[in-house]
């Protein structure tokens, strides 16, 4: 059988691998701090028919003939770059500007004891952190839950720095406003500000942002999560507006970093892409019905 007909299979099996990411990246077009994937090829090896040879007294030397036998799927990335702001004026919905991550808890313990919604095991200060049980994202649409605690839309709990006499980034904490608290903000630098029922201002914590050498190298998890790897670089919690660190504009979002016209683009270079291998295949397969034709 010919190369070529198993060259082009490669090529399209690569290239239905780029629509199946452009796809997904149309479809969180708009999606709440998503980033878009990219993919990139590589060649698979080569087969040698002629070695190289170095040159001699009488002779200059001869380059390697070698003949490829086609491509394949190098990486799927995750282009973390920053989407573009759009404002809801929602004074719990927070947009990041620049590096940083959200991190939000589903089991988390205190004195040993899992913490639940209704609060029957105890407040939510000084907890103890499960790793497994952290994720991180940039979709900053959060909510306050019966309990004053400051959740995700899957009820997970957005984590910061516990506020005592003032703030304790040695304690974190899941963040949690008084329900007796007339109203509150939250500044630039993650800070959480509210009203008591006495109209003076209290601190109720500060947002914990966390850092990644290599936010590509986190993994996707679904619903707007990523999880740690052993190659994102993971640098701890940090406080927002500080240097390297993102801040934090309450009243806004940031929606996908996914460019329609790119992506449009990238489908059309695809597709052609796709086609111009089922034409290798059939060139091939007209080629074999000719060997065959030979006998008659």
């Amino acid at each position: 059988m010919l190369r070529s007909m198993y060259a082009g299979i490669s090529g399209m099996k690569g290239f239905q691998t780029k629509l199946d990411v452009i796809g997904n990246n149309i479809s969180n077009v708009n999606t709440t701090g998503f980033k878009k994937g990219r993919v990139t090829f590589q060649d698979l090896m080569s087969q040698m028919t002629s070695g190289a040879q170095g040159a001699t007294d009488t002779r200059g030397g001869v380059n390697p003939s070698q003949v490829g036998l086609g491509s394949q799927t190098g990486t799927i990335d995750d282009l973390h770059t920053q989407g573009f702001r759009q404002t809801t004026n929602n004074p719990l919905d927070f947009a990041l500007e620049g590096d940083g991550m959200f991190a939000v808890a589903s089991d988390i313990e205190r004195d040993g004891k899992s913490f639940d919604a209704s609060g029957e095991n105890g407040g939510i200060d000084d907890i103890n952190l499960n790793e497994s049980s952290v994720s991180y994202t940039r979709a900053g649409n959060f909510y306050l839950d019966s309990n004053g605690s400051i959740v995700n839309p899957d009820g997970m709990y957005l984590m910061g720095f516990a506020q005592d006499d003032k703030i304790d980034t040695d304690n974190i904490s899941a963040l949690q406003i008084p329900e007796t608290a007339q109203s509150f903000s939250v500044q630039s630098n993650g800070t959480v500000n509210y009203i008591d029922a006495d109209g003076n201002t209290q601190v109720a914590g500060q947002v914990a942002l966390a850092n990644f050498s290599n936010p590509a190298g986190l993994q996707k998890d679904g619903n707007n999560l990523f999880l740690n790897s052993e190659n994102a670089g993971y640098n701890g919690l940090s406080q927002p507006d500080s240097e390297g660190v993102a801040s934090i504009v309450s009243g806004a979002l940031e929606m996908s970093n996914v460019d329609l016209a790119s992506e449009f683009t990238e489908m059309i270079t695809a597709q052609r892409g796709f086609q111009a291998n089922t034409r290798t295949i059939t060139t091939s397969d007209e080629i074999l019905q000719e060997l065959v034709n030979l006998k008659r």
